[in-house]
């Protein structure tokens, strides 16, 4: 049976007593507030956030991308720490956080990406197989100034892309040698020149292909594609295709192995398209990897009207928000088609949306 109590039992708790346990929950709720606003962070990489949930000033998530092409958005994530009361970090705090920072951000943040692509062993492959490194250094130089002009004030980062699996009859494929790509690479790294590498699939899953490309992520400034149009046993005769499923898998696979081998920053993944049959489901494609960016790039040659066309279906996949466009040479290979005429950089910077990497065949 209850007791009552009188008030007189009731032993007064100390002034001091109260005094430290206000303090202790103060300093508790300093450090729980933080995480707190940390853990309710929006993802950006989440398909309901996009580039909008960015500007309406959601930083700091472990995912800076798409967020990260706005300039504005590091800066919003410095303010909000700065504005935290009571709140100085430490020396080592301050350069885990500017680790985290420079870690994260996209190369894609302030600079587009301009690549001449082929093969290093065809002339007849694209602009990459007519010339040396060198060459192609300095003609890329050139042609990045134009795009520097017409740019509205982003860099300009050059760029080999470079097919290292080309598909044969039968869907066989038939892989550069390490020792030409190799050379590549290496004069690429000396000369800041990014490099891509590009695999046309043939009869292989997507992932097995993509798995034989992983061990040159190493080099930091090598990134990797995939070519729907060649995931076929019959290349020339009919186009290939690959599924959403393949594309989220392949990404899944990269993104592993970079954690895993505790590559730095991110890496992109270019996949082309110029066919809605090149991508089934693609509507299920996902792009919100924290160390892999997709760029869906819009493949295929033709008049300005029906290229601006192609470019503007692929810009109907919004899941898939960093764009590419490509171009084609005309070297008067019979039978080779080619882009008649070719679009300016001023023109191609007119392109909804923009697109951030552009390559000339």
């Amino acid at each position: 049976m209850a007791r009552t109590v009188h008030r007189s039992e009731i032993k007064r708790t100390p002034f001091s007593f109260v005094l430290l346990v206000i303090v202790l929950l103060s300093l508790l709720a300093l450090f729980i507030l933080p995480l707190t606003a940390w853990a309710e962070t929006p993802n950006l990489s989440s398909p309901e956030n996009g580039p909008d949930a960015a500007r309406a000033g959601a930083v700091w998530p472990d995912r800076l991308f798409p967020a990260s092409y706005f300039t504005d958005t590091v800066s919003l994530a410095w303010a909000r720490e700065a504005s935290r009361p009571y709140w100085v970090p430490t020396e080592a705090e301050h350069s885990a956080r500017t680790a985290l920072y420079s870690g994260s951000l996209s190369m894609l943040l302030n600079n587009d990406i301009l690549a001449f692509y082929g093969h290093p062993l065809s002339k007849n492959m694209g602009i990459l197989g007519r010339f040396s490194p060198e060459e192609l250094d300095g003609k890329l130089g050139e042609l990045a100034e134009e795009y520097a002009e017409a740019s509205g004030g982003r860099g300009i980062r050059r760029a080999f892309y470079i097919i290292y699996g080309t598909v044969w009859p039968g869907g066989d494929i038939g892989i550069l040698g390490e020792d030409v790509l190799l050379s590549y690479i290496e004069y690429a790294q000396r000369r800041g020149i990014l490099v891509f590498l590009d695999h046309q699939i043939g009869k292989y899953h997507p992932v097995d292909s993509l798995k034989r490309m992983l061990p040159y992520l190493k080099y930091p400034n090598v990134h990797l594609a995939l070519d729907p149009e060649w995931r076929t046993t019959k290349p020339m005769q009919e186009i290939g295709t690959v599924t959403a499923e393949e594309l989220n898998e392949a990404q899944r696979v990269m993104e592993e192995y970079i954690v895993e081998n505790r590559l730095p920053g991110e890496r992109l993944l270019v996949i082309h398209q110029f066919n809605r049959r090149m991508i089934s489901n693609r509507s299920q494609v996902q792009s919100g990897f924290a160390r892999v960016r997709l760029v869906h790039c819009a493949d295929g040659f033709g008049p300005p009207n029906l290229k601006k066309s192609s470019y503007a279906d692929n810009a109907l996949a919004s899941n898939i928000p960093v764009k590419g466009f490509k171009l084609f040479y005309n070297f008067g290979i019979p039978g080779a088609g080619y882009d008649d005429p070719l679009l300016t950089p001023k023109e191609v910077y007119t392109l909804t949306p923009r697109p951030y990497i552009i390559m000339y065949q």
